[in-house]
């Protein structure tokens, strides 16, 4: 069993729980760092102090790693002041990763218990909904080692942890110390410095500023244009779509005006972001969590009470108009409660399924039908020769329908997903996905 010395660079947690995770070999909880019975292991997370990882290796054969579950990793997180994340609180949201957020919330509480009867003084950090999703997704391998923006890099936590022991040691003292003259060494290397800064601002060009590199040199005038079209761009639009005087346009609002929304695509530079589709919660829907997933990817509808229920649900599709052909799966998520949606969520947003029942839309950032469908496609899906709600009607061309075969030829479905998905990407064309991510 390998021990970790202070002295020596600990093995990173996050790592080893990603490689075990890859493998299907998760870790063994335990309440010795070397067990020697059953009972050391069979113990649960609020009892358990250490975390085995048992790695197989062709150059250094099987491998026996313990970590302490209060041992610090590499994930800060910012909605708990910029501390790193524990490893009992990392593996606890893994194993909580398909939950919903009622019962992580509920999980969270009943281990604090635990622990507190325990006799112990540790927590369980509550992750909020983005950190949750994008430290899941990197365990999971979904992404690239240096793609999470909550993780830090190897390098630069060595750098830390070698900084912390040198300050350590110069607090401490001791013979490992070295003595020398630091005015003089300390003055030539400032002075070095201050001869090299000199050299780079004398090579600097002057750009000037943001008035000189949009107007030149001479100050240009442009209050006709802001008379010509302020009207277009700010004004509010009128309840009866008319014009205003003097134009053959009729006026936008701020929400219709396609030049004023938030880019689409405000993520991560190098990553490219991923679009989400909103469901409908409602028990009448024909399509929910358990069976969204089998209809959009394989063509094929299942009552919803046949599958598993989740609160978040990934998959993948094709879109050659976005990426091109050749072009990478574009990534989608599924979820049927915003309620956790950070700001620039909203921005991601690409279609909405609903039954026309409008208390949907009462947790969304817009609520009204006709805003929310100019922003996101908006799908409605029925048996296929039942009359369409009024409602669903009244929205117009933001709402596509579409009907599903009630009898047993499941064969007609891929044509009724392929119809949606058709929708969505020319939506998605619209909005300006895949101008910025080729």
């Amino acid at each position: 069993m390998a021990t970790i010395d202070d002295s020596t660079d600990a093995p990173d947690a996050l790592s080893l729980l990603r490689r075990c995770i890859a493998t299907h070999n998760l870790p063994i909880l335990s309440t010795a760092q070397d067990p020697s019975t059953q009972a050391d292991t069979d113990t649960s997370l609020a009892h358990a102090a250490y975390l085995i990882f048992n790695l197989q290796s062709s150059q250094t054969g099987a491998q026996h790693i313990a970590l302490p579950l209060t041992q610090p990793t590499r994930f800060i997180s910012p909605a708990a002041g910029n501390k790193p994340l524990d490893l009992r609180s990392v593996y606890f949201s893994w194993l909580k990763r398909d939950t919903s957020v009622g019962d992580y919330l509920t999980g969270i509480q009943a281990l604090g218990a635990e622990l507190k009867a325990a006799g112990r003084t540790e927590t369980v950090t509550n992750l909020v909904f983005g950190e949750k999703l994008d430290l899941n997704q990197w365990l999971a391998g979904d992404v690239g080692e240096d793609e999470s923006e909550f993780i830090r890099s190897l390098d630069a936590n060595k750098h830390t942890r070698a900084e912390a022991r040198d300050a350590a040691a110069l607090a401490q003292g001791g013979e490992d110390v070295e003595m020398r003259d630091a005015s003089l060494s300390d003055a030539a290397k400032a002075k070095a410095e201050q001869d090299l800064l000199r050299e780079i601002r004398a090579a600097e060009r002057n750009m000037g500023d943001r008035n000189t590199a949009l107007r030149g040199l001479k100050a240009q005038d442009f209050s006709d244009v802001r008379k010509k079209y302020s009207a277009l761009f700010f004004a509010k639009a009128r309840p009866n779509g008319s014009t205003h005087p003097g134009s053959n346009q009729p006026t936008l609002s701020l929400a219709q005006n396609p030049a004023l929304r938030p880019s689409v695509h405000a993520a991560k530079p190098g990553r490219r972001p991923e679009p989400i589709i909103l469901l409908s919660p409602s028990a009448s829907s024909l399509l929910r969590m358990p069976n969204i997933k089998s209809f959009l990817e394989e063509g094929l509808y299942t009552p919803p009470e046949s599958g598993t229920s989740s609160n978040i649900l990934h998959l993948t599709r094709h879109l050659p108009t976005i990426t091109g052909p050749g072009g990478k799966p574009t990534r989608f998520i599924l979820v049927d409660d915003p309620s956790s949606f950070r700001p620039d969520y909203w921005d991601r947003l690409v279609a909405v399924f609903t039954t026309g029942q409008t208390w949907q839309f009462k947790n969304y950032k817009w609520q009204q039908p006709a805003e929310l469908f100019s922003h996101a496609l908006g799908v409605y899906v029925g048996w296929k020769g039942e009359v369409v709600p009024e409602s669903v009607e009244g929205w117009g061309r933001g709402v596509m329908v579409v009907g599903i075969d009630k009898g047993g030829q499941r064969w007609r479905d891929r044509e009724v997903v392929e119809d949606v998905w058709r929708g969505i990407e020319g939506r998605m064309r619209g909005m300006g996905w895949g101008r910025e991510v080729r």
